[in-house]
């Protein structure tokens, strides 16, 4: 079953990520939440990017597990050194 898709609707909920971003860099929160918010927006727009905009949706298991793996290994990486850190 091929499932179809609006890339302008996936063009503006990365756009509402970036938004929601960018408004909480401005309120000036920090913390461990405002962190894992961010982390977790950036993880959403990699997700995005790897399989809409660079056409991974159908591809062979080997490159999406490549992909995701090189993501979830950033972002594990990301969020531990921030807890560490603190």
């Amino acid at each position: 079953m091929k499932i179809t898709y609006n890339i302008h609707l996936i063009w503006v909920v990365m756009m509402l990520l970036t938004l929601c971003s960018y408004f909480v860099g401005e309120v000036g929160s920090g913390g461990v939440v405002s962190v894992m918010i961010l982390l977790l927006a950036a993880a959403i727009k990699a997700v995005l990017i790897i399989r809409d905009f660079m056409e991974l949706r159908g591809v062979s298991f080997l490159w999406r597990a490549i992909m995701y793996g090189w993501l979830s290994v950033v972002c594990l990486s990301i969020g531990i050194a921030y807890l560490v850190s603190l």
